[in-house]
């Protein structure tokens, strides 16, 4: 543990160093949470099966790809984004430029969905290297091209899944045909392709600790909707 003589920065006060240091006792057990129930993830045992062998329409190509295809050899774990394209019908934020702007609101993707997948276009080379990784919505191939150029997305393999029940079946749309932003884990276990884990806990009642705003001295408040 840091203390006083340990670390210090320009001008700062002795008040500050000490309340600096009891939050930093509490990011310590923070962090040492955060480990506990990532072990916790990695014990779970098995979910179930994949109903079926969905067939998505791909995005820049001719032609649907399976379920199955999408594990790659040597690579045992699929991890599938859920896009919010379109968005969810009572958000009113202002639409994205280009021409996807010029489609009704409620058509066009979630400016927070959006937010995410730039960040992840980037990472998604790295990602590869060891495991699977799409991005599906329910949208028209060719809207969700245009909107990736619009975006510069090089990196996402990018899925439509209007024609199939994979949204419903693993909860990114109600059953009022509202779509959900969610991550979905999935392995290959021998011949068998199952589920593993789930972004369940954007359906709970939480704190949104893990967002950048919240690292900010001004919160939320100080930070871009998006």
């Amino acid at each position: 543990m840091a203390s006083d003589a340990d670390t210090r920065f320009p001008g700062e006060s002795a008040e500050y160093r000490r309340e600096r240091n009891r939050l930093l006792e509490a990011e310590v057990e923070l962090r040492r949470a955060i480990e506990q129930v990532a072990a916790q993830r990695r014990a779970l045992p098995r979910g179930g099966p994949v109903p079926e062998d969905y067939s998505f329409e791909e995005v820049g190509r001719d032609g649907e790809v399976r379920f199955s295809e999408l594990f790659e050899p040597g690579k045992e774990t699929l991890v599938i984004y859920s896009f919010m394209f379109p968005r969810y019908s009572g958000d009113t934020r202002p639409g994205p430029g280009g021409e996807t702007g010029k489609l009704p609101l409620a058509e066009t993707p979630c400016a927070s969905c959006t937010s995410i997948l730039d960040s992840l276009d980037g990472a998604a080379p790295h990602l590869r290297q060891r495991i699977n990784l799409a991005v599906v919505a329910r949208s028209d191939p060719a809207r969700i091209a245009t909107f990736a150029r619009e975006r510069g997305w090089r990196n996402l393999r990018l899925l439509s899944s209007r024609a199939n029940g994979y949204n419903r079946d693993y909860r990114a749309e109600t059953d009022e045909g509202e779509q959900m932003p969610i991550l979905n884990v999935f392995i290959k276990d021998g011949d068998e392709l199952r589920h593993t884990w789930a972004t369940e806990l954007m359906f709970a009642p939480r704190e949104e600790g893990m967002e950048a705003r919240r690292w900010t001295p001004s919160g939320r408040s100080g930070a871009c909707s998006t």
